[in-house]
């Protein structure tokens, strides 16, 4: 094995990763809401890619994978890059402006629910028992947060930031989709540097060009808000769920990231003094209970396909 490959990490050395991330990744929600105060949300999303494609360059030259893509992960690099790394990174802050950072969180981690109906119509996946449970729970739980007596559906601002939300959401499930089924020759640590850096390039000049950061506050706050943004929550957490993926079963990985939103109410509550109105609670609840039967789901399946090959 070449020091370029080494061997997976022990379970509890990857446990204590994956509860790192969760809580750095569930932590950084009323970060970034506060970070908005001192710079506009689609410089920010360009700041961070900037620094994390900086890190994860640096990290996958030191350890000799920093190589040019293959022809066939082109197209896929390019719509991670567009879609997962700018699209939702810059969506997420413009909703921030005008969500609160818990109910954000969780719209942004509907994505799964989005998934499978998309998954059904492209991919001609089965809709069983258990996943039109989970959809239809999640659904439910997207409609409480929706409800017409407590949400404010006269003010454009509410409107625009919960909209940008479940958009971000949507295009990252149309990204997973579309990359569900691809054959990847680059490993994922020689192609996030272009992931991120691809996310830089078009952040940067859309920022320049619809927003005003010569007013951008380079106050400490500030700067320590994108260092834990770039170099922790981006170039960190993405080598962080590498590892943890390559150690653990994927259906513990993908429930243990449920917990992200959870951990981003809690620290709204502590850092912002945020409180979740009942329908909120009550809506994360339902769409947590959904995301678990879909995750469930794949993973009942995934070994039914594994017994049935052996």
């Amino acid at each position: 094995m070449s020091p370029s490959d080494p061997a997976p990490p022990s379970p509890r050395s990857a446990w204590a990763l994956l509860l790192f991330v969760v809580i750095l990744w569930g932590a950084n929600w009323p970060i970034m809401k506060y970070g908005l105060q001192y710079i506009p949300p689609i410089a920010f999303a360009a700041a961070r890619m900037v620094l994390g494609t900086a890190i994860l360059a640096a990290v996958a030259a030191w350890r000799g994978q920093l190589k040019w893509p293959h022809r066939e992960d082109w197209p896929v690099v390019v719509s991670v890059g567009l879609l997962q790394m700018a699209a939702f990174s810059a969506l997420v802050n413009l909703g921030l402006q005008y969500v609160s950072a818990g109910r954000s969180a969780i719209l942004a981690y509907t994505t799964p629910l989005w998934v499978l109906p998309l998954a059904v119509w492209r991919l001609r996946e089965p809709l069983t028992r258990l996943r039109l449970l989970g959809v239809t729970l999640g659904l439910a739980g997207v409609l409480i947060l929706f409800n017409p007596l407590a949400f404010d559906w006269h003010d454009p601002q509410v409107l625009f930031g919960n909209g940008a939300l479940l958009l971000a959401a949507l295009l990252w499930a149309v990204l997973i989709v579309q990359v569900r089924g691809h054959r990847w020759r680059g490993t994922p640590l020689s192609l996030a540097p272009w992931q991120t850096g691809i996310a830089a390039l078009v952040l940067l000049p859309l920022s320049l060009a619809l927003e005003d950061v010569a007013h951008i506050r380079w106050e400490a706050p500030l700067w320590a808000i994108l260092l834990y943004n770039g170099p922790i929550t981006t170039a960190f957490c993405f080598w962080a769920m590498i590892t943890v993926t390559r150690a653990l079963p994927a259906i513990t990985t993908s429930l243990a990231t449920l917990s992200v939103p959870l951990v981003g109410y809690l620290a709204s509550m502590a850092m912002l003094g945020e409180t979740l109105p009942w329908n909120d609670l009550a809506g994360f609840v339902f769409i947590l209970i959904g995301l678990v039967a879909a995750t469930l789901d794949d993973a009942l399946r995934h070994r039914r396909g594994r017994k049935n090959r052996s």
